[in-house]
């Protein structure tokens, strides 16, 4: 089967699983994480770009207000959780805890280690509920993510993507590499896994992480004759993956 034919399949397949979720009242939940330039924006394109607006969401929430900040932390995250028959993408979500924040000292220690401890319970609810959890960790090499970074830059295309963290990101490599791996140890979950993606190559883990969605959150019916995700580009976190190569450092 050629690469535009095989593709077409997946994304027919994509449209198949909301059409399911709208009949059965399904509700799914993504979170979306990962390094600066990882590939977030790109890999939500290309599970959306036919699916319906009216029950797919993205939610890219800015920095809290001062009233939310006066909140419990997962408030403004349980408002946008979805309804029956919804497909909501989190760009970027309450993990920013885990990651940013502690890079860049927007928290303190004792709301991060609050949250590491809370956030198991939060997902377990959610999942208790039934909506289907799908928490996707998108991981680059530090040179891929230098000359994504220079592209960002250098292409006025891509000036709405430039952020002021974008230059500590390789300066504060290892602390991100620090944060991240506490987070995948302390947060993955039996009910609430986390799945790694190698994003280096944007097409291979595009396609990967279609799969994995598909074999995740639509019915046997739909899912069966998708072939599983390539596993040297996407796998369940262990903890061996911090080590072996797997997850760059």
């Amino acid at each position: 089967m050629g690469k535009a034919k095989h593709d077409h399949k997946l994304q027919l397949e994509l449209v198949r699983m909301q059409m399911a979720m709208a009949e059965s009242g399904e509700r799914a939940v993504v979170v979306l994480e990962g390094r600066d330039t990882a590939g977030k924006d790109g890999t939500i394109k290309a599970i959306t770009k036919h699916l319906s607006v009216r029950n797919t969401r993205v939610v890219a929430l800015p920095k809290p207000s001062d009233r939310e900040q006066s909140q419990w932390y997962f408030q403004r995250y349980v408002a946008h959780l979805p309804a029956a028959g919804e497909l909501v993408i989190f760009n970027r979500s309450w993990y920013n805890r885990a990651g940013v924040e502690v890079v860049n000292g927007f928290s303190s220690h004792a709301e991060q280690a609050q949250f590491l401890r809370d956030v198991p319970d939060f997902e377990r609810m959610l999942v208790e509920n039934g909506i289907k959890l799908v928490k996707l960790w998108l991981d680059i090499d530090k040179d891929e993510q230098a000359r994504r970074l220079e592209k960002r830059c250098t292409d006025p295309l891509k000036a709405l993507k430039v952020s002021a963290l974008d230059a500590v990101a390789q300066e504060k490599w290892d602390d991100y590499t620090a944060a991240r791996d506490t987070m995948l140890e302390r947060t993955h979950s039996v009910w609430a896994p986390w799945t790694c993606v190698r994003g280096d190559d944007k097409p291979a883990a595009h396609k990967a992480v279609i799969r994995h969605l598909l074999h995740a959150i639509a019915p046997e019916e739909v899912a069966h004759d998708i072939k599983q995700p390539d596993g040297d580009v996407l796998f369940t976190f262990e903890l061996d993956a911090l080590k072996d190569g797997r997850l760059a450092k």
